[in-house]
């Protein structure tokens, strides 16, 4: 769900996208979907190789995104974060609170979505959703063909920058197709993300140029079924 994490800023699907690793390694998450560890965020692994999506996505694009722009959201997140703890503890400067809810609200979200982007993408990925996730597919989209072209429409329609998302509504218990703008606006409180496509351009302009659409088309045969299936799995479970 859209949990907050930390001094009352929004970080979107905080709650599992960036999950803590432990101590003693016992039913630890996925070294790539650990976002936070021993208090501060981290920037987890790619869950395979740099060039393991092409000719989808290629190589250049992955190592920028993953090692720079990603990397720069867990820093930002960081520093929101400590300036949020010490305006908590007194030592900070309390003025300064929003701008620094604020700044967590952008870098943390950013941190915590491309977790869940790098994760619902495989090298094998792509085809069609299988098990229960395929029959909420169809029951909230009518076919997978018809969600496939939602998707694809919403994602594709973003202004400026932002995402594509599949979430779990859980007011309603259904799936929905949403945007986000940056990594934070336009959200639908209590809404699970499971599957989330970048439209920023810094994560296709390299190969796609300003064609978004056919970058967005392409990602579809990446997606990693299996995982955005485990999500929802999880989801109903609350």
């Amino acid at each position: 769900m859209l949990k907050g994490l930390g001094a009352g800023a929004a970080v979107l699907g905080a709650g599992s996208m960036l999950r803590a690793g432990t101590a003693d390694g016992g039913d630890s998450p996925a070294e790539s979907e650990i976002g936070f560890r021993d208090g501060v965020y981290v920037l987890p692994p790619l869950p395979y190789a740099y060039d393991a999506l092409e000719p989808y996505i290629d190589e250049q694009t992955m190592r920028l995104h993953h090692d720079i722009h990603h990397a720069g959201y867990v820093r930002g997140a960081n520093r929101a974060l400590e300036k949020l703890r010490s305006i908590a503890t007194g030592d900070g400067d309390r003025p300064y609170s929003k701008h620094w809810a604020r700044e967590l609200a952008f870098h943390g979200s950013g941190h915590a979505m491309h977790v869940l982007f790098w994760n619902c993408m495989t090298h094998d990925g792509g085809g069609v959703a299988r098990g229960d996730l395929a029959k909420a597919i169809r029951l909230s989209f009518g076919s997978f063909e018809g969600f496939t072209e939602l998707f694809r429409a919403v994602s594709g329609s973003v202004e400026g920058s932002g995402w594509g998302i599949l979430g779990y509504e859980s007011l309603s218990g259904g799936l929905i197709v949403i945007q986000a703008e940056k990594h934070q606006d336009l959200t639908v409180q209590g809404t699970y993300p499971l599957l989330a496509v970048d439209v920023w351009e810094h994560a296709y302009y390299l190969k796609y140029q300003n064609k978004r659409a056919d970058y967005v088309k392409a990602f579809m045969n990446v997606i990693n079924w299996d995982y955005v299936g485990a999500r929802y799995a999880a989801a109903r479970m609350g």
